[in-house]
């Protein structure tokens, strides 16, 4: 079904709009007359859009006028951090260029479009939706980006015939065309594996944007296998330390080195050379039962998601808790930890008696565990703890085999 925005949007409709802005759309759909002057479906959307952007899309919230598109576009769409970074990640790459130029091969709603562009004197927007290119151009306007040109086509047959550019950006659709999700690069639309030898003809970086459920590894050995391209850097995006993207950047000159940036907010921790494949030191459990004051550091999602862990004890200094704990240990409080810090105050075993008295006059703990038998569940079950409060509880194996419980409270 073709949704013509722009026919939707008489003044009856905008004026509803502006009165109901802050209203429950849950309640304003059941209790809202109808009338032939206003569509209600369109201002329902619209206003649905508009609080969710104040949240995601902070800066378009306040611009009058933006046309929001459906329910499961708000929700897929870059937030403005992501975005954001994006724009600031793309003006490095081409610092210095004269008169640079991009294409976004698959535009969607817009968002990371928004941001990139205004890095650029030429910007194309392509999307095969006609309704999505219509709110488009008329978006573009209210959000300070005249010269943002629209295409309405097929991303990949605008590729094949377009002029070179400086930057490429595409962000595969990651739904199949039941609506699955899909997470593989070679079930994703376009598949950019098979057009590679085609996007590197028409640029200097192509800024790849993929699932943060892929795995990063493979995902580069897939893209340096077809020839084309070298993989220079890799980002991975949290906001809020819950993972939201992948970020590849594809360069024509030959390389076999990259930077990986795990990013959290603001927070970016940069590896490279012989440090993003650096072994872990050797854990030492007797660490655990000093008597002196230890720190816990749990590395933030990105970090995670990376996997440079020895980058992260070689770094700061810290020391593994277990070889698959993925939490640290140091004698030391280290402010700038990318994650979380934590104080230890006291260590146990599962032995019955040592729990007893460990966990004495704590009765509510937040639990977490890492390399552990136990379920978070199964181990509130045995502890008999309610969820929350000031404790922090991490069950995990030190050593090989030691199974503990780190008793915390939190720094930060």
């Amino acid at each position: 079904m073709i949704i013509c925005y722009l026919c939707n949007m008489n003044q009856q409709t905008l004026d509803f709009i502006r009165q109901h802005a802050d209203d429950d759309v849950r309640q304003l759909a059941l209790r809202a007359p109808r009338t032939g002057d206003v569509d209600l479906p369109f201002a329902l959307q619209q206003i649905a859009g508009r609080q969710k952007a104040r949240q995601k899309l902070p800066s378009w919230a306040v611009v009058e006028g933006l046309i929001y598109p459906p329910h499961l576009s708000m929700e897929q769409c870059s937030s403005e951090q992501t975005a954001r970074y994006k724009a600031t990640l793309a003006a490095r790459l081409l610092d210095g260029q004269q008169q640079r130029s991009m294409a976004d091969l698959t535009g969607g709603f817009g968002v990371d479009f928004s941001f990139l562009a205004k890095q650029f004197p030429k910007a194309v927007y392509v999307e095969r939706q006609e309704h999505l290119c219509d709110a488009a151009r008329h978006n573009f306007q209210l959000l300070g980006i005249p010269h943002a040109e629209v295409v309405c086509g097929d991303g990949v047959d605008y590729l094949r015939q377009m002029q070179p550019v400086h930057l490429i950006y595409i962000d595969p659709a990651r739904r199949d065309e039941h609506g699955q999700r899909t997470f593989g690069m070679a079930d994703c639309t376009p598949d950019v594996v098979a057009i590679s030898d085609e996007i590197a003809k028409k640029c200097h970086f192509c800024m790849l944007k993929l699932s943060p459920m892929l795995d990063w590894h493979q995902a580069v050995a897939e893209l340096r296998a077809t020839g084309c391209w070298s993989v220079t850097e890799v980002h991975i995006v949290s906001v809020g330390n819950e993972c939201k993207e992948l970020l590849l950047v594809l360069s024509r000159e030959s390389s076999e080195a990259f930077r990986l940036f795990c990013v959290n907010n603001d927070d970016v921790f940069e590896v490279s050379g012989d440090l993003l494949y650096g072994d872990l030191p050797v854990s030492d459990p007797s660490r655990l039962s000093s008597p002196d004051s230890l720190f816990l550091y749990e590395p933030n999602a990105s970090i995670m998601k990376a996997g440079c862990f020895g980058a992260v004890a070689e770094r700061f200094g810290v020391q593994p808790v277990g070889k698959n704990s993925h939490l640290f240990v140091s004698p030391h409080f280290i402010g700038d930890f990318p994650g979380r810090q934590f104080e230890i105050v006291r260590t146990t075993t599962m032995n019955k008696r040592e729990l007893k008295a460990a966990l004495s006059g704590i009765d509510s703990a937040n639990i977490a565990v890492r390399n552990f038998p136990l379920s978070v569940a199964e181990l509130r079950k045995r502890l008999h703890l309610k969820d929350g409060g000031d404790t922090y509880i991490f069950a995990t194996t030190a050593g090989e085999k030691d199974h503990l419980l780190l008793i915390c409270r939190k720094m930060n």
